[in-house]
């Protein structure tokens, strides 16, 4: 892992506490804007060895309009899949039929599609060589404690060292040391349910289909990859997700096969397979006294619309632009005014999501059928507005709102 002299980095603009795709994508953006005159130190004890997260992600147009500006999507762009269509149905599941209740068309705009399934690795990779590339100080090192004094916040790192900054960012998960050694509380609760993440090969294309069966466990999904291959996205009540991940081989791709079908032919899993608690979580605040909050850390939301990262992502976007608008005005770019633009632009968004995806999952994880014969018609009625489904395709995309320049494929 490369380090700058200790006379250098003793010194920052920003310490960024967290080396995962919203921490990287924020140091690039910044570092790109604002030059090598600009010093930023991204820490996180997963640097030694990256490229341990097997998963994959659907990144939505605006986001992958951000790593376009900011240099990394070009590096992955031939091992991304574009989302061509999707498909939502509502079954039961031992059902013969799994009636299709809402279709999306996959393009926001001709030849732009809503959203790209790339796997989590590659875009790290990439991410890390940019990074490398133009300067960045990466180290191996957690963020162990810090304090504000004099205009600065000093950040002791686990190696021993300290390096004294404008602003620390929080972008260390879900479990964020920082966020709790800042003494920002948050509020949420837990679904008592689990994801299964996996990867599969299946004998047929998928041409780019999404598909999201919704079971009364949860959202089965469906998500296309590069090849005849697909990830898997599985929600089920916990103490069954921990039963069926635990399952020899041979099992597992029965109960597997149940909920996928043969609609693509034969199907091998190719990938681990394990199992993440689900549940919901938003910090009060998203900033402290020179400190702020993006991805995980500031909020986590049921996977069940795909915006968890994508969520992150726009965090990144605004707090960047905040930043550099600052930095240009000659302002400090840890003194409160930036910081409340940054929670001002991402506050409500946040909220509006995690309402959304908790009342989604409320809504179809049941097994009432009174419930059932409501979303259907919903789901019906919204499938034959095209306006309306218009609008949830650009919402899903990210590309309502007030959005930050990076999202509109904009440089800062």
């Amino acid at each position: 892992m490369s380090k700058t002299p200790q006379s250098r980095a003793d010194r920052a603009e920003l310490v960024i506490g967290g080396g995962g795709m919203a921490g990287l994508a924020l140091a690039i953006a910044l570092r790109e804007a604002l030059g090598d005159a600009f010093a930023v130190v991204v820490a996180d004890p997963a640097l030694e060895r990256p490229g341990s997260d097997a998963r994959a992600s659907a990144i939505a147009a605006a986001a992958r309009r951000l790593f376009e500006t900011i240099g990394v999507w070009e590096e992955v762009a031939a091992g991304a899949q574009p989302i061509l269509d999707m498909v939502v149905t509502d079954s039961r599941l031992d059902d013969a039929m799994r009636p299709t209740f809402l279709t999306f068309d996959g393009e926001i705009a001709p030849g732009e599609p809503f959203a790209h399934m790339i796997e989590n690795n590659a875009l790290v990779a990439s991410l890390l060589k940019k990074a490398r590339a133009i300067g960045i100080d990466l180290r191996a090192e957690a963020v162990e404690s810090f304090v504000t004094q004099e205009g600065t916040i000093v950040v002791r790192l686990s190696g021993g060292g300290g390096v004294t900054a404008r602003l620390l960012v929080a972008a260390d998960g879900a479990r964020s040391a920082i966020r709790e050694q800042a003494g920002i509380a948050s509020f949420g609760w837990d679904y008592e349910q689990s994801g299964i993440v996996t990867t599969v090969a299946h004998e047929r294309e998928h041409h780019g289909r999404a598909e999201e069966h919704f079971l009364p466990a949860g959202p089965f999904a469906i998500l296309p990859l590069k090849g005849n291959r697909s990830s898997i996205v599985w929600t089920e009540e916990r103490h069954e997700a921990d039963r069926i991940v635990a399952l020899p081989d041979s099992e597992f791709h029965a109960e597997l096969e149940r909920r996928f079908g043969l609609h693509l032919g034969d199907i091998e899993v190719i990938g681990p397979r394990r199992a993440y608690p689900l549940g919901l979580m938003v910090a009060r605040s998203f900033i402290a006294e020179r400190i702020a909050l993006v991805g995980d850390a500031a909020h986590v939301i049921h996977p069940i619309a795909g915006q968890g990262l994508n969520m992150g992502l726009r965090d990144v976007a605004a707090l960047a632009e905040a930043i550099v608008d600052a930095a240009r005005l000659g302002l400090d770019i840890g003194g409160a005014r930036v910081l409340d633009r940054y929670q001002r632009w991402r506050r409500f968004d946040t909220m509006t999501m995690g309402v959304a995806t908790d009342g989604l999952n409320r809504l179809f994880s049941n097994r009432s059928d009174i419930l059932r014969l409501l979303r259907d018609t919903g789901l019906g009625i919204v499938d034959r507005i095209p306006t309306l489904k218009g609008f949830f395709i650009r919402e899903a995309a990210g590309i309502t709102g007030e959005a930050p320049k990076l999202l509109k494929g904009e440089a800062l």
